[in-house]
């Protein structure tokens, strides 16, 4: 049963669908999903414009509409459901990490797992960290490519509070795979670290043996 704040969402954002901008968002993401034709800024100002005339649920309510959103097709219903989970986050409790789990595996590119991997999934384990043995430990080895670069890139706005250590131990597991999405996330993960201790991600890059688009991309401001 879809909730009345779904409802409006959808009635809402279709009601504002541009036809002719689809086709070459849809090109720009190489067809990997149907969109409405509606860009972030203009999909960010009609949210704020319907926010103001239907307030937002709360707790379960706000996480079940953005999850509805997110049952739907077309793309911006999932930017759409991401920055409501963002709201619901503050809320969450530590079982919301099971369904930012389902989420990474579901309409996965790298538009919308490498925000649930380095804003909703960050901040989850970054207020319990205890459940970090539980889930990136075991993305880290999981035969779905997107929950690995999930567990690669989770501590990416962690700065001083990253665990380096394991962050390296990611990478060791996964450095000598070929999939691009994997060796892009390592060097950017490594490339945002260095703004935090250059010197450790210098010495870890100089034996680390890794490809040359992992190393471009984590020496990309040191060099």
């Amino acid at each position: 049963m879809v909730n009345e704040c779904a409802a409006a969402f959808e009635a809402w954002l279709r009601k504002h669908a541009d036809p002719e901008q689809a086709g070459p968002m849809e090109a720009y993401m190489r067809n990997q999903f149907p969109f409405l034709g509606i860009r972030n800024p203009e999909r960010q100002a009609l949210t704020r414009e319907l926010w103001k005339a239907h307030p937002l649920p709360k707790g379960d309510e706000l996480r079940e509409t953005a999850l509805q959103l997110w049952s739907l097709p077309e793309r911006e219903f999932h930017y759409t459901a991401m920055s409501l989970l963002e709201k619901y986050g503050k809320q969450a409790g530590e079982g919301h990490i099971e369904v930012l789990e389902t989420l990474v595996t579901q309409h996965s590119w790298w538009d919308t797992v490498d925000f649930i991997a380095s804003h909703l999934i960050g901040r989850q384990l970054s207020q319990y960290p205890e459940l970090v043995r539980d889930y990136p430990d075991r993305w880290i080895n999981s035969d779905r490519m997107w929950l690995r670069r999930t567990a690669i890139l989770f501590q990416l706005k962690y700065k001083h509070s990253t665990d380096f250590d394991r962050l390296v131990g990611y990478i060791e597991r996964c450095k000598g795979e070929s999939e691009f999405f994997i060796r892009k996330a390592i060097g950017w993960a490594l490339r945002e670290y260095a703004k935090t201790d250059a010197a450790a991600v210098r010495r870890y890059v100089a034996s680390a043996g890794l490809s040359p688009l992992s190393e471009k991309e984590a020496m990309k401001h040191l060099r």
